[in-house]
């Protein structure tokens, strides 16, 4: 399978990206300290069927990172998208990227054919008790970068993806090789207004909200939220998987991206 690996200048950064396959476009984004690798068991297997895109979003990754002007997540990607010709796409995301997707399904519908977020985030959303990202945040200015990532690795977020070695290996290698600068800086990434919470019902485009079994209770509360909030959506429970769920079971994951939307 012939892949593209390049770069692209757009929209005052520079972002790394693959793409393969062919016929309607498909975009992968990634989650938190990861990269584009946590899409190894799908990104082949997808470009069977589609044009998959999968990128490092801006400060991950081989992607630049942010400097101190402000930027939009969703504006990278469409002019990411622009810059490859690639008109609109089915948009598909995961916890971070999960919530990237969702912005950009409410900032560019027309370029949003479907929308699928697995154990995703949803900006205004109130979870019990202080973010689970607050103790990798403290433990980053007090003990320093490589601290947190080992605090991170152990969080309850990777619980079950722990079970699996292979799955371990894939998580350390991905977060040893990520920069930190989020822990340490101040991002200036927009969080669009009113926040994605208040406007779900404003997503008309086909939605699927996939959640493991094991995820953490504030996640399955987002995803209850979204399938509540956004009209027509359906929502899909993946048994005996948590947080990582397309890398927890690749296969059963690979299978309902592509029934779903191999029926619309």
């Amino acid at each position: 399978m012939q892949i593209e690996q390049s770069f692209a200048d757009v929209n005052g950064t520079r972002l790394y990206y693959e793409i393969a396959g062919s016929e309607h476009p498909l975009v992968l984004i990634h989650d938190f300290t990861l990269d584009t690798r946590m899409w190894d068991a799908q990104f082949e297997v997808f470009a069977q069927h589609y044009q998959v895109l999968r990128y490092d979003v801006r400060g991950y990754g081989q992607s630049a990172l942010p400097t101190s002007e402000p930027y939009d997540h969703s504006d990278d990607l469409r002019a990411l998208m622009q810059h490859l010709g690639v008109e609109s796409a089915h948009i598909l995301g995961l916890s971070m990227g999960g919530r990237n997707a969702i912005n950009f399904a409410l900032a560019y519908p027309d370029a949003t054919d479907t929308l699928i977020v697995v154990d995703s985030g949803l900006d205004g959303y109130q979870g019990a008790g202080e973010s689970p990202l607050s103790s990798i945040w403290r433990t980053a200015q007090q003990d320093g970068i490589e601290a947190a990532k080992t605090v991170w690795l152990n969080h309850p977020f990777f619980e079950t993806a722990r079970e699996n070695a292979v799955v371990t290996t894939q998580l350390a290698q991905m977060v040893s090789n990520y920069s930190g600068w989020h822990l340490v800086n101040r991002d200036p990434g927009i969080v669009p207004t009113p926040v994605a919470i208040q406007r779900l019902d404003a997503i008309h485009v086909p939605t699927l909200i996939i959640i493991g079994e094991r995820d953490l209770p504030d996640l399955h509360g987002m995803a209850d939220t979204l399938a509540q909030g956004i009209p027509g959506a359906k929502k899909i429970v993946m048994p005996d998987v948590g947080h990582m769920a397309n890398m927890e079971d690749p296969e059963r994951f690979n299978e309902i991206v592509l029934g779903v939307l191999g029926e619309l």
